[in-house]
């Protein structure tokens, strides 16, 4: 699936192998839904993200509630959570709605 040039992937159970495991680059998934409050306080961020880094990382985000399968096979309960992926295994995780500053202190490691 392709994006918006600076707009983070929508991802599906059905693309989530292609877009995110396969992906040459780190991803960053933020699993949302949209009656969080939560994850609109950060959705903001994501896309931010998604321009600074664009070509270095790739950002997606996935509703729960349209996509159970993938949500039960990594184990996420609460939302949002964001799981960062690198060579298809997930290398790092923050739960609850953060900042710009703490996101960035956990993807910088795995940018190349």
């Amino acid at each position: 699936m392709t994006a918006t040039v600076g707009t983070p992937l929508h991802l599906t159970d059905a693309t989530f192998d292609a877009d995110v495991i396969k992906s040459d680059k780190p991803v960053l998934v933020d699993f949302t839904a949209a009656w969080c409050g939560p994850c609109r306080m950060i959705a903001p961020i994501i896309e931010d993200l998604s321009k600074e880094y664009q070509g270095r990382a790739v950002f997606g985000k996935l509703d729960v509630d349209e996509n159970p399968e993938t949500s039960m096979n990594f184990g996420v309960r609460s939302i949002p959570t964001l799981l960062i992926f690198k060579g298809g295994q997930v290398v790092d995780q923050i739960i609850g709605a953060t900042g710009k500053d703490k996101i960035l202190a956990k993807l910088t490691p795995h940018l190349a």
